[in-house]
C-alpha cells in the first residue's frame, strides 16, 4: 500500500473541520488574517518551519527529509470574495458580504491536509514548500509574493497548483500541456464630447452616439484581426453616461476586458484596441482617452511537469481520471505569475458528484465538495513522493 493511502477517518475529519471553519471565517484579498495565523498555527504543530508576512498575509511552511537537494513547491490561495452567501447550513459564513464561493477554503484545507500527512507519514527525499497565497480574486497576491521574493527566498525547483472544477466528476483530474487558462486585461475609455440639449444634437458632440459605434468597431477586432484558429475575447461590460431624459452628456465611460492564452494575440488585441480609440476623434469628434491595464498572464504549464503530474496521478488514482488536452478557459488564474517565473504545472480537480452536480463557482450557493478533500491531499503527497522519490 502506497503511504498516501494511510489517511485515518480522525485525519479526514480534522482536514473537514478546517475547511468548513475557513468557509464559515471568510476573509477578502490581502486582509486573510485570521486565516494566515491558523495556518501558521496548524504548520507550526506539525513542527514544520514557517514564513509569515510574506506578501502581507502570505505563508510558506519548508519541510525537509532526507539530503536531497531536490525541492518542490504546491500552492494554495486563501481568499474569499466579496458576496453575501445565501446558504444556510451550519458552516455558512458568519462575515456578512463575503464568502468563499470559489472553494480557496477547500484548496487551503487540502493543502494543509498535505502538510499533515507528509510531517507524519511522508517518505521523500527533498524539500517541500507549502505557498499560502493571499488575495487570488482580482488583486494579484501571486504577482506580490513573487516581487516580495518568494523565489530568492525559497530554493524552489518546481511549483503546483490545483483549483476545484465544477463540471467534471468528482475524482477527474486535468492537466494540460500548455495553456489552462487565460490572460486578464481591462480597460476603461474616456469618450470626451460637448454637451447639448438632447433637441439640438448638432450642437454638440455626442459620446453616447460615438460610444456605440466603437462598440460595434470593437468587437470586429476578434472576428476580423485575429484568426480563426486563435482564442480570445474582447468584450465590453459597461456603458455608462448621461443622467436625464433630455441632455445629451458632455462624457460618457466604456469598461471591458480582454482575454488571450497567446501572448501575441494578446498584444495585437491591445493595439488594436488602442489604435480604435485613437481613430475615435477624427470620425466623430468625440476624443478617446484610454486606461488599459495588463492584470494577469496567461496560465501555461511547462509540459515536462504536467507529463510528470499526470504520470503520478494516473499511478494514484488510475489513467481514466486523469485528462490532458481539455479546453482551457477564458477565465483567469494569477498562479500564472509563478509560472513565469518557475516551471510548474495548474491542475483542475473535478468536484461533482453523480447524483449532485457542484454549483458554479461565484455562486451564492456554492459550497466546496468535502468528497473531494481526501483525493487533493492523495494528489499532493503522491506529486511530493513522486518527485522526490526516495532512492532505494
Amino acid at each position: 500500500m502506497k503511504t498516501y493511502e494511510m489517511m485515518s477517518e480522525d485525519f479526514l475529519r480534522q482536514v473537514r473541520e478546517w475547511r468548513q471553519h475557513l468557509h464559515a471565517n471568510p476573509e477578502l484579498g490581502f486582509e486573510e488574517f485570521n486565516t494566515a495565523k491558523m495556518v501558521a498555527d496548524i504548520l507550526r504543530s506539525l513542527n514544520i518551519e514557517v514564513h509569515e508576512n510574506i506578501a502581507g498575509t502570505g505563508v510558506v511552511g519548508v519541510l525537509k527529509k532526507g539530503n536531497s537537494n531536490k525541492s518542490i513547491a504546491i500552492r494554495a490561495d486563501m481568499d474569499a470574495l466579496p458576496m453575501q452567501e445565501l446558504n444556510s447550513f451550519e458552516h455558512c459564513s458568519i462575515q456578512k458580504g463575503k464568502m468563499h464561493a470559489c472553494g480557496h477554503d477547500g484548496h487551503t484545507a487540502i493543502l494543509l491536509g498535505a502538510a499533515k500527512y507528509l510531517s507524519e507519514f511522508g517518505r521523500f527525499d527533498g524539500t517541500v514548500y507549502f505557498v499560502f497565497q493571499p488575495a487570488e480574486e482580482n488583486k494579484g497576491g501571486g504577482k506580490a509574493m513573487v516581487e516580495a521574493g518568494l523565489f530568492e527566498r525559497f530554493d524552489i525547483d518546481e511549483i503546483y497548483g490545483l483549483h476545484n472544477w465544477p463540471g467534471r466528476a468528482l475524482g477527474e483530474i486535468c492537466i494540460n500541456d500548455g495553456a489552462m487558462m487565460a490572460s486578464f486585461d481591462i480597460f476603461d475609455i474616456r469618450l470626451q464630447g460637448v454637451g447639448a440639449h438632447a433637441a439640438m444634437p448638432h450642437l454638440g458632440k455626442d459620446p453616447i452616439v460615438a460610444g456605440a459605434a466603437l462598440i460595434t468597431q470593437l468587437q470586429a477586432i476578434v472576428s476580423r484581426q485575429i484568426s480563426p484558429l486563435d482564442s480570445a475575447v474582447l468584450s465590453i461590460t459597461q456603458f455608462e453616461g448621461g443622467d436625464t431624459y433630455n441632455i445629451i452628456p458632455g462624457v460618457a465611460r466604456l469598461k471591458g476586458t480582454i482575454r488571450a492564452f497567446d501572448d501575441n494575440v494578446r498584444l495585437l488585441l491591445k493595439h488594436q484596441l488602442t489604435a480604435a480609440v485613437a481613430s475615435l476623434e477624427h470620425t466623430t469628434g468625440v476624443k478617446g482617452i484610454l486606461d488599459y491595464q495588463e492584470c494577469y498572464p496567461a496560465t501555461i504549464n511547462d509540459s515536462d511537469c504536467a507529463k510528470k503530474a499526470r504520470n503520478i496521478a494516473a499511478s494514484a488514482f488510475g489513467d481514466g481520471k486523469v485528462f490532458s488536452d481539455v479546453l482551457p478557459t477564458m477565465a483567469s488564474e494569477d498562479f500564472s505569475f509563478m509560472l513565469n517565473q518557475k516551471k510548474g504545472a495548474y491542475i483542475w480537480l473535478g468536484v461533482d458528484e453523480v447524483d449532485k452536480p457542484s454549483v458554479a463557482l461565484h455562486n451564492p450557493y456554492y459550497d466546496f465538495n468535502d468528497n473531494a478533500l481526501p483525493i487533493g491531499i492523495k494528489l499532493w503527497a503522491a506529486l511530493v513522493e513522486g518527485s522526490l522519490a526516495v532512492k532505494n
